[in-house]
């Protein structure tokens, strides 16, 4: 069992950043394709980022791309989401998410083996 704990955050303005963490009990980690998923309130939890397990293919849904970057220590058992240039749009609830598999691109959530409890994000216009 795979436990997966997020953090990083909180409330910001338009235009800021945040950086969210997750850390993986695990120390297969780097086993694992990590993702990053949100869910906004009223909608559907949607795919944001997925990463390689070994950090070199990245994949992006369109809203994000250019503004956030999901990278992975595997040295640490941790995965990132670097978020920049903020948009109310962007608040929702993020989760870290792991599976097993070659391709690391989106791919339905049902997939994903372990999920963390999920971090809030509120961005104020």
């Amino acid at each position: 069992q795979v436990q997966l704990v997020e953090s990083g955050g909180g409330l910001v303005q338009a235009g800021g950043s945040l950086r969210l963490s997750c850390v993986a009990s695990e120390r297969t980690f780097s086993t694992y394709i990590m993702g990053w998923f949100r869910q906004a309130p009223g909608k559907e939890r949607e795919f944001v980022a997925s990463i390689s397990r070994n950090g070199v293919s990245t994949y992006y849904t369109d809203s994000v791309k250019g503004r956030f970057t999901i990278s992975r220590d595997n040295a640490k058992n941790t995965v990132y989401l670097q978020m920049n240039s903020l948009k109310p749009e962007d608040t929702a609830v993020y989760y870290c998410a792991s599976r097993r598999g070659l391709f690391a691109g989106p791919t339905r959530q049902s997939e994903y083996d372990y999920w963390g409890q999920g971090t809030q994000v509120t961005v104020s216009s």
